[in-house]
């Protein structure tokens, strides 16, 4: 399962987003480090199923009538402060963390209603700009480190005949999910000599920054869009990078309200439609906040999720599935399960996904929207139903 890390600095509202992505209860305070240990829970990143192709709706339990919900894990992690990758504040229990997650959602208090040490302060005081690269900077010099204090180990490496410095460092960076491919893409934009004992401290954490950047890509969660002054609002919007304007607080009150049927939502709707047994102070708040649903296009926390996985990781939903005609599996269920998979995978690649043992018996695949049999090298495509025949 594709994991996704909560990143930022204190009390910028990752545990409300993690409480509203996951309906997981957290603890959430208005002080820094709230979250000591880690919270990880299972959020969803939506798609459009296939079935909307078909007369009838699909039976899986992850789809609203053609809204796909594919299941990712989503991690909380204490809040980063600077200085961060030398273990202040809880710096280094932070950055461990993630070494495991595959992209950083970074949320920032679009408000400037705290500081950088994440202490509460007037709204519009602190400047939420400073938040955007501070994340990247504190990993970026973190993995730096790492790679620093492990560099002898590739200065002897060098020594033998048949050292590869591809796979030396991608061996010391294994523990930060550095693979071998990911590590020779690195190297062929950077310029260094072949001797590691020539390299310097910047040409290192030059190739630290590569690394981060290509396993660990960033989106941001500019959070409490709906109390950011404009001037704000407009600096974010004119930023050269993935910026999600978000209300993690707007989608928690939308989810605890759909499931008290006070409003008709679903999880990344850009509207709602509110009931008939809402007070009126009830109905003047989700009055308010579909308003800034309208500007914003949505509360932004599925927006966010959403563009690290199909946008950041370039990942595509697959559909296997035993019955070509029927789109179901063995036992009639329509569409039961949805697979999330980096562009480029086969049909083979899917097969692995569903169990090894599929994947070792592989023989062929069926696209079943055409009913016709794909190559083992054709690219699967969002929204591909396939089946696949194997041995087991």
């Amino acid at each position: 399962m594709l994991s996704i890390a909560l990143a930022g600095k204190p009390n910028a509202g990752k545990s409300t987003f993690y409480t509203a992505a996951t309906m997981a209860e957290v603890d959430v305070a208005n002080y820094p480090f709230t979250t000591i240990d880690a919270n990880r829970g299972v959020s969803y990143v939506r798609t459009e199923c296939p079935c909307l192709e078909r007369e009838q709706r699909c039976n899986a339990d992850n789809c609203e009538d053609g809204k796909r919900y594919v299941p990712i894990e989503l991690l909380d992690v204490a809040g980063l402060v600077p200085g961060a990758h030398e273990g202040k504040g809880l710096g280094n229990q932070f950055l461990d963390e993630l070494t495991n997650a595959d992209v950083i959602v970074n949320v920032i208090d679009a408000s400037g209603g705290t500081n950088e040490e994440g202490e509460p302060v007037e709204i519009g005081e602190h400047d939420p700009m400073e938040d955007i690269d501070f994340v990247e900077a504190e990993m970026d010099l973190w993995l730096a480190d790492v790679v620093e204090r492990n560099w002898e180990s590739i200065e002897r490496k060098s020594r033998s005949p048949d050292f590869d410095i591809d796979e030396s460092l991608a061996e010391m960076l294994s523990g930060f999910g550095a693979s071998p491919t990911q590590i020779a893409t690195v190297l062929r934009d950077l310029e260094y000599p072949e001797d590691p004992i020539q390299w310097d401290d910047d040409l290192r954490e030059e190739l630290a920054r590569s690394v981060r950047q290509k396993t660990k890509p960033i989106v941001v969660a500019a959070n409490k869009i709906d109390v950011a002054p404009a001037e704000h609002v407009e600096k974010l919007r004119s930023l050269d990078k993935p910026v999600i304007p978000t209300t993690a607080e707007g989608e928690l009150a939308l989810r605890r309200a759909a499931e008290n049927d006070l409003v008709d939502y679903d999880p990344g709707d850009e509207s709602l439609e509110i009931g008939d047994g809402v007070s009126d102070a009830q109905r003047e708040a989700l009055e308010g906040l579909s308003e800034a649903m309208a500007e914003h296009d949505g509360t932004g926390v599925q927006a966010a999720l959403d563009y690290a996985v199909y946008e950041l990781l370039d990942h595509v939903t697959a559909y296997p599935v035993e019955d070509a005609a029927k789109w179901s599996d063995g036992s009639g269920n329509v569409l039961p399960d949805a697979h999330l998979l980096p562009r480029g995978s086969t049909p083979v690649d899917l097969a692995y996904a569903v169990h090894t043992d599929i994947g070792e018996g592989y023989l062929h695949a069926v696209d079943a929207k055409s009913n016709r049999e794909v190559s083992d090298s054709y690219e699967l495509e969002e929204g591909d139903v396939i089946k696949i025949v194997s041995t087991n």
